[in-house]
C-alpha cells in the first residue's frame, strides 16, 4: 500500500501518546472498548499487581454486593466452626438439642457478634471463648467501616456515564468524507464544557522495521458547552489527514486504532470526568452514515433521546 509510504511527510505524529513505538512489542489492540489500557503486568505477585480498593470501586454493582455477602457468611461460618468445636457448652443461652442445630446456633451468635448486635439471648462464658467473641467483634468493626466506605465511595465517585456508537462511520461530510463517531450521555446526570480529542495508531514499515505511528486527529468541533443530546465527533478527511485515500480495503487490511478521548465537567459534583474508548479498523464501516436518534414527543413539549438508537447507521455512496 503505497498510502503508507506517504503518511508520514503529509501528517503530523504525535509522540506524547504513552504508547510504545516498536509494533513488534504490542498485542491486540492499544485500548479495550471499556477505555482501559490492553495491558497484562508480570512480575510481581497478584496482591502487588491489583488494587483491592480500585477493584471494588468498579466490578458492577451485583458483583460488589456479592462478595460483601460472600464475605459475610465465609467469616461467620469459620467463627462458627471454632465455637462449635470449642463446645456450645460455652455459649450460654443455646437451646439446640441436635449437632446440627448446635452449629447454626453458633453460627448465628458469630453473625450478632460480628456485626455487634448482641441480642443478648446467647452469650461466651469462659476466657477462651470471650477472647475470640471479642476479636471477632474488633474484626466486624473495621469490617463494617471499610465496607462503608467502598460503599460511599462507589455512590459519591464522579463519572462520565456516555455510551458511543460501537463503530466509527466513513461517511460523507460536505464535499469530502468524514470520519464520524456518535456518543450520548445515558443518564440525569449534567455535563458542561466536554471536550473530544481523537488519536490514531497505526503500524508502519519503515526501513524495513514495523513501528507504531500516532497521529492526532483534527476535529470540526473539539468542545461543546453542554453534553444533553447525541454528540457526533467529525474528523475532516482533508489532504493532511493520515486517513486521506483511505479506501474501503485499505480499513480491511491495515493495522490501525483510532483512540477516543473524553473529558467533560460535571456540575453534580463540581469535578472533572473522562472516558475513553477505541475502534480497530475493523470496527469501521466505509460508506455509511449515522440515523437520527432524537426527536420531539408527541406533545412537542420535549425532546426524545433514544439511545438504542446509538448505533443505528445506513449504508451511502460517494459521489
Amino acid at each position: 500500500m503505497a498510502f503508507l509510504k506517504r503518511i508520514n511527510q503529509r501528517a503530523k505524529t504525535s509522540s506524547n501518546t504513552g504508547f510504545g513505538d516498536n509494533a513488534s512489542n504490542y498485542g491486540g489492540r492499544f485500548l479495550n472498548k471499556d477505555g482501559k489500557a490492553n495491558i497484562r503486568k508480570t512480575g510481581v505477585g497478584l496482591l502487588e499487581r491489583y488494587s483491592w480498593f480500585h477493584t471494588m470501586l468498579e466490578v458492577p454493582g451485583w458483583k460488589f454486593f456479592l462478595i460483601i455477602l460472600l464475605y459475610y457468611v465465609i467469616v461467620n461460618f469459620l467463627f462458627a466452626v471454632i465455637y462449635y468445636f470449642l463446645g456450645v457448652q460455652h455459649l450460654v443461652g443455646t437451646i439446640a438439642e441436635s449437632e446440627v442445630d448446635k452449629f447454626w446456633e453458633a453460627f448465628f451468635f458469630s453473625s450478632q457478634t460480628f456485626t455487634t448486635v448482641g441480642y443478648g439471648r446467647i452469650s461466651p462464658v469462659g476466657f477462651t471463648t470471650s477472647a475470640i467473641a471479642a476479636f471477632q467483634a474488633l474484626i466486624g468493626l473495621l469490617t463494617l467501616a471499610v465496607a462503608t466506605g467502598l460503599l460511599y465511595a462507589r455512590f459519591s465517585k464522579p463519572t462520565a456515564y456516555l455510551k458511543f456508537s460501537g463503530n466509527a462511520l466513513i461517511a460523507p461530510y460536505k464535499e469530502i468524507k468524514g470520519l464520524m463517531i456518535r456518543l450520548a450521555p445515558f443518564k440525569n446526570t449534567t455535563l458542561t464544557d466536554a471536550e473530544a480529542r481523537l488519536t490514531l495508531g497505526m503500524t508502519i514499515e519503515e526501513n524495513g522495521r514495523k513501528l507504531n505511528r500516532f497521529f492526532p486527529l483534527e476535529l470540526e468541533l473539539e468542545k461543546v458547552n453542554a453534553l444533553t443530546l447525541s454528540w457526533t465527533i467529525v474528523h475532516p478527511i482533508t489532504e493532511d489527514s493520515p486517513l486521506y485515500g483511505f479506501t474501503a480495503e485499505d480499513y480491511r487490511n491495515t493495522a490501525g486504532e483510532i483512540i477516543v478521548f473524553i473529558k467533560a465537567f460535571d456540575d453534580m459534583f463540581s469535578n472533572t470526568v473522562v472516558s475513553r474508548t477505541s475502534y480497530t479498523f475493523n470496527e469501521v464501516i466505509y460508506a455509511a452514515a449515522f440515523n437520527p436518534m432524537f426527536h420531539r414527543d408527541e406533545e412537542n413539549n420535549a425532546t426524545v433521546l433514544e439511545l438504542g438508537r446509538l448505533n443505528d447507521f445506513r449504508q451511502v455512496s460517494f459521489d
